[in-house]
């Protein structure tokens, strides 16, 4: 059904859009879409979002629950320290993060769908001077790769930088891909001049343990990490374990909410690394 209502209404747009009244009526439906946008109220910061799509309005509607223990994690930051937010989306936690904390933070994104949502959101919030938006994809090394992709819509997720696997260790479900610059952590800092993080929230979809290769300096400093990993994806957790403990960093908690118990993201946890 859902699959009919779908072409039913691919086959309406093309025939509206087939004249020239009907392209600037559908110009006008996608503008007004990229502009429509949800407040949100959560612990005492109101935050605003863009939702041009059900993607969006879910993330606006599940902020307090589907990762609790982030906005946790979050609220015990020291004010004004420094936040990596690594693969940050639209820019969600991020955001919150700049609110309540008055962190600075650095978001890493390379989508180039969820960039200007990660924009639009930075400046419907007022943070263009905390939040430094940054076009480039992690990895171990600097080098062009292609980012894998297994959805082109605004706010997706699960996409895979230089790697054919997902989230969960197998072949990614690729729907789209393009070829963008990866750099390490490590020369993040050291080519881009970029502040060196107090602290590190990770969550890029399977290749975390791959970055962290890349940032042994930096690791080696870091005050605290928050680290998404797939206790089922085994080559993932095991060497992102071996790397966080090398580099002096102990493992707190790993958490998730009970809407996560009931997905099939059941194995994936959000860790909480400290230096004691």
């Amino acid at each position: 059904m859902k699959k009919h209502l779908r072409k039913l209404i691919a086959s309406a747009t093309r025939l509206i859009g087939a004249s020239q009244a009907g392209e600037a009526v559908l110009e006008a439906i996608l503008q007004g879409g990229m502009e429509r946008t949800q407040e949100v109220s959560s612990r005492g910061v109101s935050l605003r979002f863009a939702v041009p799509n059900r993607i969006n309005r879910f993330r606006a509607k599940s902020f307090a629950s589907k990762e609790p223990e982030t906005l946790d994690w979050i609220d015990q930051l020291p004010k004004n320290c420094t936040l990596w937010d690594v693969g940050a989306n639209v820019g969600l936690y991020s955001i919150y993060a700049a609110k309540k904390r008055e962190c600075q933070v650095v978001a890493f994104e390379p989508s180039v769908f969820n960039l200007e949502l990660l924009a639009r959101n930075l400046f419907l919030n007022g943070l263009q001077e905390r939040v430094s938006l940054v076009p480039l994809a992690l990895s171990d090394k600097l080098a062009v790769n292609q980012l894998r992709m297994t959805t082109t819509e605004w706010g997706g997720a699960l996409s895979s930088f230089g790697q054919n696997f997902g989230w969960d260790g197998g072949t990614i479900d690729q729907a789209f891909s393009f070829p963008t610059l990866g750099i390490s952590m490590d020369e993040a800092v050291g080519l881009l001049r970029l502040t060196p993080p107090d602290f590190i929230k990770m969550d890029v979809d399977g290749i975390e343990h791959i970055i962290l290769r890349g940032g042994s300096r930096l690791l080696a400093r870091v005050r605290g990490i928050l680290l998404e990993i797939n206790d089922g994806f085994a080559a993932q957790a095991e060497e992102s374990r071996r790397l966080m403990q090398g580099a002096g960093l102990t493992l707190k908690a790993k958490l998730h909410a009970p809407m996560i118990e009931q997905s099939a993201f059941a194995n994936v946890y959000n860790q909480i690394w400290i230096r004691e």
